[in-house]
């Protein structure tokens, strides 16, 4: 459409000033010549329309004021006559009229596609650039005319019609450049320009026909025909558009203050002394209002950058506490560490409150954010002017030193550690609480925010887990920087448990009293692709930092599962899972497990799943009764580790468990240390009054298997049976086996130390 309403109007452009002779032929060109285009371009919108339905009410609009337009200049040409010189039916006008008013539409409707929500501003700089326009087009466009010379005909109110439209259409068009500021919208830019060339052809035929100069069918009328190929070609370009986004941010800069103030700038030229012939005295007014809207802009403009600035501060103080969050840190710290160098460096504490839970369990969460609120003002004091105290979220806060050595940083820490080990009141009650606090550098080994946050959790936790209270992040001796192994194996082990680099070792249990085997444990392995077969000691403590432990155990229950499937019809020996704490307090585990067992055809009593002592404690209730569905769909259940946890003799009665686990710290010794000897003997003794059967772990030699048996021990598990080994292994290390019993020739050279599990 676009095309063809070019070459109509390049068609009606050859003719200017060439036509045949003969006043028909003269109508006849201005009627269906001139007009062709304005319907091409009608046509034009009506696709448009029914393209984009957002917009479908502003080019249907527009297609319709393109139509009354054409209309209204052909009953225009028709009622002049054969010669043109009978004056416009009044027909004509009403249909130029309403074809005016037709074209304010689109501009509203695009204009509302385009702005979310309509803020006070965006309102007076619309009024501002309204009023401006229309002061500046009633003082020198109108004015000349609303006051004519003595003895010069007065211009006509008919004739006044069509230069007040066209000011009225500038101030809607001036109006909406103030809302939304100068834009690169090829739409708004291809319409609002046709629109402007609507508005000077119109000023200029009105300054014509005031003069008795308009000659009709001259090449003013291309001015014309130009908006109509700007109107067909946004026409064109326009798209369906996703919804508006209210973002503020973007009305900041020139492009949202030049018209209105261009406007505000017009008023005052309106508002200035010396004009002869004075300017009409609404145009006076107009300007008047223009620079009060002005005025209240100002104002609002100060109210919204106050309250901007009120939500910038909002946003980077922590509520509770009333220090900088997070994201204040994050910010302040990425411009420390651009400007840290080895002649300045800086260090950030990363302090995680020991204890916390506690209190707000007791005392209520009132209690908890009582003691937060006490923090900021206890550490204050010992921090130097620049420093950043700031809390991250729960229990956790940092601090951030701009120019500290490693050493100043660590005197500051155990400062504040020794700081927060006095105690605080909280509803009337004295309470102690202690802090673990980890200390990471930059530049070295940290060289990035990202870097000095990792380094200083992992410093934190360290401390944490130590009880050290304090302490220094040491990069990794390998890769010398803050991109340790325990942070790409958390890195790499998200991938890894989507791929099939997890493998299973099997390390077989005995039982004691005929050597048959009667079950095996499934430990993790990762057979990593640059760095070899990966043990527990770095897999788990990565996995339950990046918080996988879940998905690992799930893993590692798919691949146990599936290795004893391929034994279970030839010999009926269970595999051992160990839960984490995640998997213990999940109320579907019974659920999850039953399926799994069901797709890798396996009966219950194929599986027993082990969990250590402390993994209840987080929630015993939810942790009891996840065991006990457990039981009841016939799965076993073990306690692992027993003697390195609570040990509890209450625990013992109220947990649903089949078995129990002695450590290999109560093992090791026992064929050598009298004291050993009697501290297992009364376990197993309790056990078996419990109901519990009873495996002993780390069993390496045949004197201290000889001794676990004569103290009562059901089952052993060690390097003097076997080592974990892979499936394959196992299978074969099976098959060896004289129906299930154990060949001398088939146990392994005894081995001293620690197993590696």
């Amino acid at each position: 459409m676009l095309s063809l309403t070019i070459g109509l109007v390049a068609l009606f452009a050859t003719g200017i000033g060439q036509r045949p002779a003969g006043a028909a032929w003269d109508r006849t060109y201005d009627v269906v010549l001139y007009n062709l285009p304005y319907l091409a371009a009608a046509a034009a919108c009506v696709v448009a329309a029914r393209r984009v339905r957002t917009e479908r009410v502003a080019w249907a609009a527009l297609a319709v004021a393109l139509t009354l337009g054409a209309v209204g200049n052909a009953l225009r040409v028709l009622s002049a006559g054969l010669d043109g010189d009978e004056p416009s039916s009044a027909l004509s006008h009403v249909v130029t009229l309403a074809a005016y008013l037709v074209m304010y539409v689109p501009v509203v409707v695009l204009i509302r596609a385009r702005v979310p929500r309509f803020h006070p501003s965006m309102w007076l700089d619309g009024v501002v650039a309204a009023l401006g326009s229309l002061s500046a087009g009633v003082a020198f466009l109108l004015g000349p005319h609303l006051r004519t010379d003595s003895g010069a005909a007065p211009v006509t109110a008919v004739d006044l019609v069509a230069p007040v439209t066209t000011v009225l259409l500038i101030a809607v068009v001036m109006a909406v450049g103030g809302i939304l500021g100068v834009r690169l919208d090829r739409t708004f830019v291809l319409l609002g320009a046709g629109l402007v060339l609507i508005c000077v052809s119109d000023v200029i035929l009105f300054a014509l026909k005031v003069q008795g100069a308009y000659v009709d069918g001259g090449p003013l009328e291309l001015g014309w025909l130009a908006s109509v190929v700007l109107a067909a070609a946004a026409a064109e370009r326009a798209v369906e558009r996703p919804a508006p986004v209210d973002a503020p941010g973007s009305r900041i800069g020139w492009r949202l203050l030049a018209v209105p103030l261009a406007c505000l700038m017009a008023s005052l030229v309106v508002l200035s002394p010396g004009w002869s012939p004075p300017v009409p005295d609404i145009a006076g007014w107009l300007a008047i209002g223009c620079v009060l809207a002005g005025v209240v802009r100002i104002a609002v403009t100060f109210r919204e950058v106050r309250e901007y600035n009120q939500v910038k501060l909002e946003s980077r103080t922590d509520e509770l506490t009333g220090l900088a969050n997070r994201r204040a840190l994050l910010e302040q710290a990425q411009r420390v560490v651009a400007s840290a160098g080895r002649e300045r460096p800086a260090a950030l504490l990363l302090l995680d409150l020991d204890g916390f839970k506690e209190i707000n369990d007791s005392l209520g969460h009132s209690a908890g954010d009582d003691l937060l609120r006490q923090i900021g003002p206890r550490l204050r004091s010992s921090l130097r002017s620049d420093d950043l105290l700031a809390r991250l979220g729960g229990d956790e806060f940092a601090v951030l030193m701009p120019a500290a050595e490693p050493a100043e940083a660590r005197a500051l820490a155990e400062r504040l550690h020794d700081l927060l080990l006095a105690p605080f009141t909280v509803a009337d009650i004295r309470l102690h609480v202690g802090v673990s606090i980890g200390v990471a550098a930059t530049p070295a080994p940290a060289t990035t925010v990202q870097e000095l946050l990792h380094c200083a959790d992992v410093a934190m936790y360290t401390a944490k887990r130590a009880r050290e209270g304090v302490h220094v992040y040491v990069p990794d001796p390998v890769t010398g920087t803050a991109g340790s192994d325990r942070l790409r194996t958390m890195e790499e082990l998200r991938t890894a448990l989507d791929g099939d680099e997890l493998r299973v070792f099997l390390q077989p249990q005995m039982d004691l009293r005929d050597g048959r085997i009667v079950g095996v444990e499934a430990l993790v392995r990762w057979d990593h692709p640059t760095r070899g077969l990966l043990l527990p000691g770095h897999l788990l403590p990565a996995a339950e930092q990046a918080g996988l432990l879940r998905s690992l155990t799930d893993r590692v229950l798919e691949l146990a599962l599936a290795a004893a499937a391929r034994w279970w019809r030839d010999r009926s020996v269970p595999v051992s899972v160990n839960l984490s704490a995640g998997n213990v307090t999940d109320l579907d585990l019974a659920g999850k497990v039953a399926a799994a067992l069901h797709r890798h055809g396996l009966p219950p009593q194929a599986l027993t799943l082990e969990l250590v002592e402390d993994t209840l404690m987080g929630d015993p209730e939810r942790g009891r009764t996840v065991l006990a569905d457990l039981r009841r769909s016939g799965v076993r259940t073990s306690i692992d580790d027993y003697g390195t946890g609570y040990s509890s003799l209450a625990y013992l009665r109220q947990l649903p468990a089949d078995e129990l686990k002695l450590d290999r710290s109560l093992t090791a010794d026992v064929d050598r240390d009298p004291r050993a000897a009697a501290i297992v003997q009364s376990t197993v003794a309790l056990a078996h009054a419990l109901g519990l059967s009873v495996v002993a772990e780390g069993v390496e030699t045949l004197a201290t298997s000889t001794t676990l048996a004569r103290l009562g021990c059901d089952v052993a598990q060690g390097y003097a049976i076997a080592r974990p080994m892979p499936v394959d292994d196992f299978l074969r290390w099976l098959a060896a086996s004289d129906s299930g019993l154990i060949d001398e020739a088939l146990i392994p050279h005894l081995t001293q130390g620690l197993a590696a599990d």
